[in-house]
């Protein structure tokens, strides 16, 4: 069984096309999508049409996701715009691009199928393996999240007593893998607003055989030029926020002294057979 796991699409229909290509000519039998699907990019509804249409498949929902169906966002709250004037353009510019995306999504009909989307996923593979799949990180779809910059007993407390040997995640756009005692942490990357220095789409693709699992981390490359100008021609009110990330003026955190960097080209880790 080869499963194909990725997160953090923000409707970047061109970046999804180039990953769900890529896995499946790597053979994939399944596709697990841990939340981020469509807001903060050009295309909110050509993503979700995109990984709803996918056999196979089981999603959760991202803290994005949730903002675009409940109303909540993430700092700075209306009450700190009011007491801070500093803030109050942060503000107004993260609610119109949730507003943006809630349009979209309700005009397309997809708002009570984003709001259903549960907050995890789990799959027993063949060989006993307990995965468990969350946006940020067991039991939350936000906040800091688990990323290369945390340390090994930061990330530990954070999986403690989720009752999964492999724990899947999203959310910091952040590739990684740490082992911790029993438990494998993997962190999906981003499919699209990469943090550079890499641009290039992620995800990983897990290979489950009845004695062991192996992981590769895969990156994909997808014409830039067209998103911009998806972006462009969208009109999205957050626009040069998602272009900042094009732009490679997102970077990634500075690794912990316990990060494990991943090596160049394919890499695979496989857990013990159970």
């Amino acid at each position: 069984m080869r499963i194909a796991l990725l997160s953090d699409i923000h409707g970047n229909s061109i970046a999804l096309t180039a990953v769900l290509r890529d896995a499946r000519d790597a053979g994939v039998d399944r596709f697990c999508i841990l939340g981020d699907l469509a807001a903060i990019g050009p295309e909110p509804v050509a993503a979700i049409e995109s990984v709803a249409s996918l056999d196979n498949a089981v999603l959760t929902r991202g803290n994005t996701d949730r903002y675009v169906v409940t109303g909540d966002g993430p700092p700075p709250s209306l009450a700190a715009a009011r007491a801070n004037p500093e803030l109050v353009a942060t503000y107004a510019g993260i609610a119109a691009s949730l507003a943006w995306t809630r349009g979209f999504i309700t005009g397309a009909g997809w708002f009570e199928w984003l709001e259903a989307l549960p907050i995890d996923l789990r799959l027993a593979l063949p060989d006993g393996t307990r995965l468990l799949g969350v946006h940020a990180c067991p039991g939350n779809d936000d906040g800091e999240g688990i990323h290369p910059g945390r340390s090994n007993e930061s990330i530990r407390s954070l999986v403690a007593g989720c009752d999964a040997d492999l724990v899947m995640v999203g959310h910091t756009h952040e590739p990684m893998t740490r082992a911790l005692d029993s438990t494998l942490v993997v962190n999906l990357g981003s499919v699209s607003n990469p943090r550079a220095p890499d641009l290039r789409a992620s995800y990983v693709l897990l290979e489950a055989a009845p004695d062991a699992v192996s992981i590769e981390h895969r990156r994909v490359s997808y014409d830039h030029h067209a998103f911009l100008e998806s972006v462009r021609r969208s009109r999205h009110p957050g626009a040069d926020f998602i272009l900042s990330y094009q732009r490679g003026e997102q970077v990634g955190r500075v690794p912990h002294s316990d990060h494990t960097p991943l090596m160049a080209g394919p890499h695979r880790f496989c857990l013990p057979a159970k």
